[in-house]
C-alpha cells in the first residue's frame, strides 16, 4: 500500500466518522455498555475531532510531506500500548505509524476496546491490506520499537521492558488554565468545554485554575451551567458525593453548580468531579514555572492557548511534546 492510498484512505474513514452511519452508532452504543464513561455524546465529540482535526486529505498530505515520508522506508513492527481514559485517545498514534509506512501491534486499554476495533474492521473491509499494517495483541513481544502511555507507576514497568529498544513512553500529565478576571462569557462557556468534556478525564483537560487575587468566581460557575446534567450520570455522581464528602470532614471551604466543585489546592492534578485553583501574584513568574513543569500538558488562557481549544489538537499537537514521527523517520 502506497502512501496516497494510505492517506486516502483514512481521510475515508474521517468522512465514514462525519456520516455517523448506523453501524458507527451500534459501535458507540456497545462501547458506552462496556465502559459507562464513553457517552455516545462524548464519543461523536471525539470521532469529530478526530475528522476534522485529522482526517482530511489535505491536512494529511501536508504533514506527510513535512517529513519527506516517500513509498521506501523500510518497514518496522511498532508496538503500541494505548491508554483508555477517553475514546479513541491513542489514535493519533495509530495514524502516525500507518501514515508512515510501518507495521503496528496494538495493545489496547481494557476501558477502549471497543472503538478502534471495530474501525480496523471498517478500514479492511475497505482495504484488506489494512490488517497487515494494523493488528491487536494481548501482549507485545518482538517490536522493533515500543510507544507507550500510561501512568507513572505503569512507565516505570515500561522503562524496565522497553528501555533497551527505541520508545516513547508517556506519563501522567495534566492541563491548567490562567484566568485574569477579565475573561468574556464565552471564553468561560470555553473554559467550561476544557474542564469537562469527557467527564475531565483526559490530560489535555484542564483541572487547575489560576487566578488573581479577590477573584470572582460566580461567572465561571454560570459558565459550568451547562455540564449540571453531570448530576445524574452515576459514576460521575458516585465521585461528586465522595470528593464533597471530604471536603465537607475536612471543613474545607469550597464552591459549586450542584455538579462541579471548586476548592483551593496546591496540586494540579485534581480528582474528577474536582478543579482545584490557586491565587497567584505575578504572571509572568508563574508563566515561567508552568513552563518549566513537566507535568504541564497544556496551558489555557490569555496570551496561552485559547480557551476552548484543549481537546482540539491537530496532526502536529505531540503529547508531552515528543514528536512522534520524527521518532518513527528515526526507528
Amino acid at each position: 500500500m502506497i502512501l496516497q492510498e494510505r492517506i486516502e484512505l483514512m481521510a475515508k474513514l474521517g468522512s465514514y466518522l462525519e456520516k455517523d452511519g448506523e453501524e458507527w452508532q451500534e459501535a458507540k452504543e456497545k462501547a458506552y455498555e462496556h465502559n459507562g464513561w464513553f457517552t455516545p455524546g462524548f464519543i461523536q465529540h471525539a470521532a469529530l475531532q478526530l475528522a476534522k482535526g485529522f482526517l482530511k486529505k489535505e491536512a494529511l498530505e501536508k504533514w506527510a510531506a513535512h517529513y519527506h515520508i516517500d513509498n521506501h522506508i523500510q518497514p518496522k513492527n511498532i508496538g503500541i500500548i494505548m491508554a483508555g481514559n477517553i475514546p479513541m485517545v491513542g489514535f493519533h498514534d495509530l495514524l502516525a505509524v500507518f501514515i508512515m509506512g510501518h507495521r503496528q501491534t496494538i495493545r489496547l486499554s481494557s476501558k477502549d476496546e471497543v472503538l478502534l476495533k471495530h474501525l480496523l474492521k471498517v478500514l479492511t473491509g475497505w482495504n484488506k491490506e489494512t490488517g497487515e499494517h494494523i493488528s491487536f495483541a494481548g501482549m507485545l513481544k518482538g517490536c522493533d520499537a515500543y510507544i507507550a502511555t500510561g501512568s507513572n507507576n505503569s512507565a516505570r514497568t515500561f522503562e524496565e521492558y522497553f528501555g533497551k529498544y527505541p520508545n516513547i513512553i508517556r506519563r501522567n500529565r495534566t492541563s491548567v488554565a490562567v484566568l485574569t478576571g477579565n475573561e468574556t462569557t464565552a471564553e468561560l462557556q470555553s473554559l467550561a468545554d476544557d474542564i469537562h468534556l469527557y467527564f475531565g478525564l483526559g490530560c489535555r483537560n484542564v483541572t487547575k485554575l489560576y487566578v488573581p487575587e479577590n477573584y470572582d468566581f460566580i461567572s465561571l460557575l454560570k459558565a459550568f451551567e451547562p455540564y449540571k446534567y453531570f448530576g445524574d450520570h452515576h459514576k460521575y455522581k458516585n465521585n461528586f458525593d465522595y470528593q464533597l464528602s471530604l471536603l465537607l470532614l475536612n471543613h474545607i471551604y469550597y464552591m459549586s453548580n450542584e455538579a462541579t466543585l471548586i476548592s483551593e489546592n496546591k496540586s494540579i492534578f485534581s480528582p474528577i468531579s474536582h478543579v482545584y485553583f490557586e491565587y497567584y501574584n505575578d504572571i509572568n513568574k508563574l508563566s515561567a514555572e508552568l513552563k518549566a513543569n513537566e507535568d504541564v500538558q497544556a496551558v489555557m488562557g490569555k496570551n496561552f492557548m485559547p480557551f476552548g481549544e484543549a481537546q482540539q489538537p491537530g496532526l502536529f499537537t505531540y503529547a508531552d511534546g515528543v514528536d512522534t514521527m520524527q521518532f518513527l523517520l528515526r526507528v
